[in-house]
C-alpha cells in the first residue's frame, strides 16, 4: 500500500468510526437497459442507524437501485455489501438469508388481494421456510400489527383496507422479520397528505424502536424532511450532491435547488 492508499484507508477508517459500521455498501454501481444507462457509477453507504434518502426524479434510477441491493436486478458492474458481504458472490441460499435482514416495503405494497392480513404476513415466513409454532407465529403477526396501530385487521381482506391501512400492512409485513434494513420505495406516494405524514411518522416511530437502518426512494419532501438524516441526490446516474435537508436546501447549485422549490 502506497502513501496515498494509506491516507484514504486512514480517511475511510475515520469517516466509519464517526458515522458507525457500514450495512449497505454501493461502490461504482452501473446498470443499463439498452442505451438508456440508468446509473452511471453510483455510490452509497448506509450506516447502522440511519435513515438515509436517495431523491431523484422520476426515471432517475431510484427504485432500479434498490432492487439491485436485494438481488431482483443484476447489476451490470460495481460492488454491493450486505452486511459486508458481495451480493453478487452470494448462492441462493446465501442470498435469502440475507433477504431476513433486509425489509423491503414495494410502492404498490404488493399485498396478496385473494389472501387475508394474517396471511399476507405469514407469507414472508412461509417464502423463506422459518418454522415456527402456530403460537409464535399469531404472536409474530399481533406484534406486528400492533407496532403499525393496526391490532384488529388481522381477518380483513386487503380490499377492505383504505390505501393509508395497506401501506401499514406493508410496513408490517415488512417488519415479521426484525430486519436491520428496510428499503422503502416511494412509502408515501398515492396518499393524501395527513395520511403520508402518519406513515412518515411511522417510519421515525419503527426506527426509534428497533434502531433500523433504512434506504427511503421517494420525491416527497414533506416526507424526506421528517424521516431522513442525510439525502443523496441521484442524478444523471450517480451520487450528484448529499447533505442534511437544510444543506440540500441551502444549495447554491441550481440543480439542486429546484426540488426545494
Amino acid at each position: 500500500m502506497d502513501y496515498k492508499e494509506q491516507i484514504q484507508d486512514t480517511v475511510q477508517s475515520n469517516l466509519h468510526k464517526s458515522k458507525g459500521v457500514p450495512v449497505i455498501e454501493i461502490v461504482n454501481l452501473k446498470k443499463s437497459f439498452g442505451n438508456n444507462h440508468v446509473l452511471n457509477g453510483f455510490n452509497l453507504t448506509l450506516y447502522e442507524g440511519e435513515n438515509v434518502a436517495v431523491l431523484g426524479k422520476s426515471g432517475s434510477g431510484k427504485s432500479v437501485l434498490i432492487k439491485c441491493i436485494v438481488g431482483l436486478l443484476k447489476q451490470d458492474s460495481g460492488e454491493i455489501r450486505a452486511f459486508g458481504k458481495d451480493i453478487l458472490s452470494l448462492n441462493q441460499a446465501e442470498l435469502d438469508q440475507i433477504r431476513t435482514k433486509i425489509g423491503f416495503l414495494f410502492q404498490s405494497n404488493a399485498l396478496y388481494d385473494s389472501m387475508t392480513v394474517r396471511e399476507n404476513l405469514e407469507f414472508p415466513l412461509r417464502r423463506l421456510s422459518i418454522i415456527k409454532t402456530k403460537d409464535e407465529v399469531d404472536d409474530m403477526i399481533q406484534e406486528a400489527l400492533e407496532n403499525v396501530g393496526l391490532p384488529d385487521t388481522a381477518n380483513l381482506m386487503p380490499s377492505e383496507l383504505s390505501g393509508g391501512m395497506r401501506k401499514r400492512i406493508g410496513v408490517a409485513r415488512t417488519l415479521i422479520l426484525k430486519p436491520r434494513v428496510i428499503l422503502y420505495d416511494e412509502p408515501t406516494t398515492g396518499l393524501d397528505p395527513i395520511t403520508a405524514k402518519e406513515i412518515s411518522t411511522l417510519m421515525n416511530t419503527v426506527h426509534k424502536k428497533y434502531n433500523t437502518s433504512s434506504i427511503i426512494i421517494s420525491h416527497d419532501m414533506s416526507c424526506l424532511k421528517i424521516v431522513a438524516q442525510r439525502i443523496v441526490l441521484l442524478m444523471q446516474g450517480i451520487n450528484y450532491a448529499e447533505g442534511t435537508y437544510d444543506e440540500l436546501k441551502n444549495s447554491d447549485d441550481e440543480k439542486v435547488k429546484e426540488f426545494f422549490e
